[in-house]
């Protein structure tokens, strides 16, 4: 078993609560289980309030104290969260009438008042014992924090990510809560009075057991599984004149970065959301710029460190469509035999050697619109705010072009699309290097297919895998971009393969 993980701080006031609940709730997720003990007015009411208005994004959300109801439940943006007060139980028997016997699935519950129910109570949880600390000030309080279980290890980073603020100066900034992404990252708005940074959580961590020939998931297709990749690679744009953020502070080690705030302005407006062209244009002049470049393939990292980015291998590409077979199918009552799987592989690995001939530039893999910030007060490509390229590889120059005008997220209308596109070649052949458009058109085609086959199969596992059906809605329009791009005469025998043995999403 796990032994405990305990630390303390001193919290002078309310504010400094506030900030803990937040650092916490930065490290939080569906199923945890936070109580809060201490004596009458040490605080527990004020920190359960920090944290649930952090977590709503609205400092203004009421949130009474549950001694009466016993438990209030709300629905908050990234999961639901139960608070309760077990002040007026007798004893754990209760708990069933209030709807926290068993405790409830895939939810945040924060308990006042545990010892009244101290039998009850999970082996993974966080418990968090205040106490008043009158010599300090009358609102000044102590903190107590203890991590049992498999939350020893929130605890352990709790404490590190405390002590990475306290050392950058930014222990009493404002704490602003930022959405995360489909990652096991996180982000907060760190707001003082010299401006707005963001602070970067990303613990290291593979994605997935290692069942790729002994490496996990991220591994193998070569997905960042620390923060390392992102520091290089935000040094190594802003080197090519493109607008990556600026790195206030970092501890590599640990996966903490304090950086640049681009602010909010995205690509995207209206509801539902539609491409800005001007953006979008500007966005494809980015690539443009950056695949004229001759691109160094390692790049430094920190003294006496260099990061090497991966090649984008023909391995990599058919481990991240396998996911087709492996979690869409599935889903669509599709079972591949031995045979059907050596097919699918031989017909991919004959194709991508098209693209994977071409001379490779930077992927950085993610370049749609969740990933663009509009920079009104710059100029040229410096416009373009490029936020999440960690995952960057060697490979295809088309790769990013077709992330971003088939926008994952996104309806991109197909007159949209090929005036980009043409608009992106003609920037190409201006540059005067020697550019086959018909060749790149093909390459195009192929890492389209390649991508969007991906994508089906990456929404099916983020869903049945990772507990996000959200990520389902995006399929149609995966399907939509799919289906465009397999009618390339150079994808027939995909086309034909597909027509036989995929089905579209819903089907």
């Amino acid at each position: 078993m796990t032994a405990p993980t305990t630390f303390s701080l001193a919290l002078s006031n309310e504010a400094a609560t506030a900030h803990l609940m937040a650092d916490l709730a930065l490290l939080t997720g569906p199923g945890d289980v936070i109580t809060l003990s201490g004596d009458l007015g040490a605080g527990k009411t004020a920190a359960a309030r920090a944290m649930i208005r952090y977590l709503a994004g609205d400092d203004t959300i009421e949130v009474p104290s549950p001694t009466f109801t016993l438990a209030q439940t709300y629905d908050l943006p990234s999961f639901p969260l139960v608070h309760a007060d077990l002040y007026r139980i007798n004893d754990a028997s209760e708990l069933e009438e209030i709807g926290l016997s068993p405790l409830p699935e895939a939810t945040v519950v924060l308990i006042e008042w545990p010892e009244r129910a101290a039998d009850a109570l999970p082996a993974d949880r966080i418990d968090i014992a205040f106490s008043h600390r009158p010599a300090l000030g009358s609102s000044a309080r102590a903190a107590e924090i203890t991590g049992h279980g498999k939350a020893a290890a929130q605890v352990a980073r709790l404490q590190v990510l405390r002590e990475f603020l306290d050392a950058s100066g930014f222990a009493d900034a404002q704490r602003q809560r930022m959405a995360g992404d489909a990652s096991i990252r996180s982000y907060a708005r760190l707001i003082r009075g010299d401006g707005v940074f963001i602070l970067m959580n990303f613990p290291r961590r593979p994605d997935g057991p290692a069942t790729y020939a002994g490496r996990s998931y991220s591994a193998a297709v070569h997905l960042a599984e620390d923060v390392k990749p992102f520091v290089a690679l935000a040094g190594g744009l802003r080197a090519q004149g493109l607008s990556a953020p600026a790195i206030m502070h970092a501890d590599l080690d640990s996966g903490l970065l304090i950086t640049e705030d681009f602010g909010s302005a995205t690509f995207v407006a209206g509801d539902p959301p539609e491409p800005i062209p001007e953006r979008y244009e500007a966005a494809a002049e980015v690539l443009a710029a950056l695949h004229h470049q001759s691109l160094p393939p390692t790049l430094p990292l920190a003294p006496q460190l260099a990061y090497t980015i991966p090649a984008f291998d023909v391995d990599a590409m058919l481990i991240e469509i396998g996911l087709m077979v492996e979690w869409y199918l599935p889903d669509r009552g599709v079972a591949l035999d031995d045979a059907g799987r050596a097919e699918f592989v031989a017909m991919w690995r004959e194709l991508l050697a098209k693209p994977l001939a071409a001379p490779p530039t930077w992927v950085l893999r993610d370049f749609h619109s969740p990933n663009l910030i509009w920079l009104a007060g710059r100029s040229g490509i410096e416009r373009v705010g490029v936020i999440d390229f960690q995952d960057a590889v060697l490979g295809p120059p088309a790769y990013d072009l077709v992330s971003l005008l088939q926008d994952a997220r996104v309806d991109v209308p197909e007159t949209l699309e090929l005036a980009l596109l043409t608009r992106y070649i003609k920037a190409r052949l201006a540059a005067g290097e020697a550019f086959d458009p018909a060749a790149f058109a093909e390459h195009y085609a192929i890492m389209s297919a390649q991508r969007n086959t991906r994508l089906l199969g990456t929404f099916a596992r983020l869903n049945r895998r990772d507990g996000k059906p959200h990520y389902l809605r995006h399929q149609p329009r995966i399907w939509t971009y799919l289906t465009r791009s397999l009618a390339h005469p150079a994808l027939a025998p995909v086309r034909e393969w597909y027509a036989a043995n995929v089905p579209p999403p819903g089907a």
